[in-house]
């Protein structure tokens, strides 16, 4: 972030309003939204595709900076971000058999093809480096008042109908063939999850940049599950992580004068870690009173 002095609390709540509010407010609830929905990303051995969509919707942002420096086409790098984001999990929804690929394959193209292109079209647009670099690593102190109510009503939007939705939706996407016989809408339900992964992931990725998006797809859920509770709880639980990650990857970032989405990455990170160590701790301990024949901890 940079700056001669380190930042205090009173600095911080001096400039809250002016400052500060609206990007951990992003990364609060952006972080929020993708850990709920990462869940359904590990849950169904997805992190391929998180990281292929990241990787469109950060190709989708370098795109919208080269169309407009070169052609003179304004198209604001949210929508690109967006579009693109829907158009690579368009690859996941379709059958990649026809072209004899497996969904891996079409997703690993996507993958290692928008990686390229964006480092290409960076050494276009020169001028606009910084602010693809930004994107890419989530080191922009500030958010745009777009990103900001974009992330805001989407993920409000997304969160609420995954909450009021959320018996069918984990039902279709966890025992398939039972919803079916049910009578669930399984194909429309899936179609749900994956279009709001897709719109987050876009959103989130011109506020917060690619890399924090995808630990906040993966790690808050990795740590919820480890723990080993109920999947309702494991939701929250990731929910809660993924905000922890989000607002407070940022706090550190401001007091420490480190990167913002580097600092939120490893936050999400040490509280994956943390939650494996734990499970490890009483894991040992369970296997210590068995050799001694006592009983375990409940």
């Amino acid at each position: 972030m940079g700056g001669d002095a380190a930042m205090t609390w009173a600095d911080f709540v001096a400039g809250w309003d002016a400052i500060f509010r609206e990007p951990v407010i992003a990364g609060t609830v952006g972080g929020a939204v993708l850990g709920f929905l990462g869940m359904y990303v590990v849950l169904r051995r997805m992190v391929f595709v998180s990281a292929a969509v990241t990787s469109a919707a950060a190709m989708g942002v370098a795109l919208a900076f080269y169309v407009e420096i070169h052609h003179a086409m304004h198209v604001d790098p949210l929508y690109m971000a967006v579009g693109l984001s829907l158009a690579t999990m368009a690859l996941f929804i379709g059958d990649g058999a026809r072209m004899r690929l497996s969904r891996e394959s079409l997703l690993g193209l996507t993958y290692a093809v928008t990686g390229g292109l964006t480092l290409l079209i960076e050494s276009r647009i020169s001028q606009e480096a910084h602010d693809i670099h930004s994107i890419l690593f989530g080191d922009a102190v500030l958010v745009r008042d777009l990103d900001y109510y974009a992330i805001l009503g989407a993920g409000g939007v997304a969160l609420a109908l995954h909450v009021w939705w959320f018996r069918g939706v984990t039902f279709a996407a966890f025992d398939t063939a039972t919803a079916r016989v049910q009578g669930l809408p399984v194909r429309a339900l899936n179609g749900f999850v994956l279009l709001t992964i897709g719109v987050m992931v876009g959103v989130a990725a011109r506020a917060l940049g690619a890399l924090p998006v995808f630990a906040f797809t993966t790690l808050p859920a990795i740590a919820a599950l480890v723990i080993g509770v109920r999947l309702p709880w494991a939701f929250a639980l990731a929910t809660a992580f993924g905000a922890l990650a989000g607002g407070g990857g940022y706090l550190v970032a401001t007091f420490r004068d480190l990167p913002v989405g580097g600092s939120q990455t490893v936050t999400a990170g040490a509280l994956a870690l943390a939650a494996m160590a734990g499970y490890g701790a009483v894991s040992a301990v369970r296997r210590g009173l068995r050799r001694r024949g006592g009983r375990e901890p409940r």
